[in-house]
């Protein structure tokens, strides 16, 4: 069975494409950058979160902030489209969506 959901799809809950790749992503903060304004935690919560510095960070799959410099999680693919619209909206430009594979960046101030 094959479910349509936006620009992706999915088969018995796998998933069989993703949005401009087909690869895996992942996704980083720099926190140099971070303004603080919270617009990715607003559009990803399962993904972002300000922490008590007043910037905000990627969170793993088990929640867990990860206040490591670089420090990236994986971009779940019903996230996709919210984390894309972080790193677009993002005031400090520093959101990094990347492939997995070859760190190429493909949302974010890096991307082609």
């Amino acid at each position: 069975m094959t479910v349509q959901n936006d620009d992706r799809a999915e088969t018995a809950g796998a998933p069989v494409g993703r949005a401009a790749t087909d690869e895996a992503l992942e996704v980083w903060i720099d926190q140099d950058l971070c303004t603080g304004d919270g617009i990715c935690a607003q559009y990803a919560p399962e993904v972002f979160e300000l922490d008590i510095d007043g910037l905000a960070y990627v969170k793993s799959a088990d929640d867990e902030l990860l206040q490591e410099p670089g420090a990236t999680t994986p971009v779940p693919l019903t996230l996709l489209t919210d984390v894309r619209d972080s790193a677009k909206e993002c005031p400090g430009d520093c959101i990094h969506v990347r492939r997995i594979s070859d760190k190429v960046e493909i949302y974010g101030p890096d991307a082609e």
